[in-house]
């Protein structure tokens, strides 16, 4: 069953229900993973001594322990953002449970916001954009019925953090972002996180990208007044798209758009409020 939230850029701001333990402070207390000094590794070439659980270690081996900690401690994070804010909220689908477990989210934030990384809420990523909250991405995610062979198009890159979750199940993720340095910085964040194959192009997403189509799934993170004909074009027949659409800044519709042949199908699944669509001047 999936509960019915309002969302802010992806974020219940509406439903209080018997889950709110998923919006717990705890999440955002543990969330905090202290930058390791580099002190370490910047001396590792001398004979530096530190201590480290009580045993004397050279100071490039606590420097691997200490980023292993880190690692350690953020797959915990993840592993309690997927069962009190993903699982408890409805989100079933394996593969999805799946990618939302193995990315590290705190890689897409700025590294201002890395504490809060795994928080309930979405997270500004500068030029008026947000991460989504964990959960948005997840059931959008969903709605789209994952799987290897799958070739996916997203509209709204961001930092990377939604075509990185499709990258961990799908083939072919093709990324389209309109703010160029917004578009740099979230092919960086893919590339650092080990995410290569995920294509970034800089332009109006409108138009899709059509030299790629057909695409198996159309995931689009921005709320659009209408449905781009494009896009629906760009559907494969049988084909999955999930948009949000309505008016900027005011409560939008999350929508199901299904191709078959000359048939589109829409229903709409929830009220959301997502930063708006951004076009290119004409």
């Amino acid at each position: 069953m999936i509960l019915l939230f309002f969302m802010m850029s992806g974020v219940p701001v509406g439903l209080k229900t018997a889950d709110a333990i998923i919006q717990s402070s705890n999440v955002g207390e543990e969330a905090h993973v202290a930058d390791k000094s580099s002190d370490a590794g910047e001396e590792a070439h001398v004979a530096v001594i530190s201590l480290h659980d009580g045993k004397e270690v050279a100071a490039d081996d606590a420097s691997d322990e200490a980023l292993k900690a880190d690692e350690d401690r953020y797959r915990q994070l993840r592993e309690q953002m997927v069962n009190r804010q993903i699982i408890a909220r409805g989100v079933e689908n394996r593969p999805t449970l799946g990618a939302m477990r193995n990315v590290p989210r705190h890689k897409f934030v700025r590294s201002a916001e890395q504490r809060q990384a795994y928080m309930d809420s979405p997270l500004p990523i500068g030029y008026g954009q947000t991460i989504s909250q964990p959960f948005i991405v997840a059931y959008m995610t969903q709605l789209i019925d994952p799987e290897p062979g799958m070739k996916v198009l997203e509209i709204g890159t961001g930092s990377g953090y939604q075509a990185a979750v499709l990258a961990e199940i799908t083939d072919q993720v093709f990324t389209i972002e309109i703010v160029e340095e917004l578009g740099d910085w979230g092919e960086q964040n893919l590339r650092n996180a080990g995410y290569d194959k995920v294509q970034v192009k800089r332009a109006d997403g409108y138009h899709g990208w059509a030299e790629h189509a057909p695409f198996d799934a159309i995931v689009v993170t921005a709320a659009a007044d209408h449905i781009p004909p494009p896009l629906v074009e760009q559907l494969r027949d049988g084909g999955r798209m999930v948009i949000p659409v309505g008016s900027p800044f005011r409560t939008q519709n999350l929508m199901l758009v299904e191709k078959r042949g000359e048939d589109i199908r829409t229903r709409n699944l929830m009220p959301v409020r997502f930063v708006p669509f951004t076009r290119e001047e004409e």
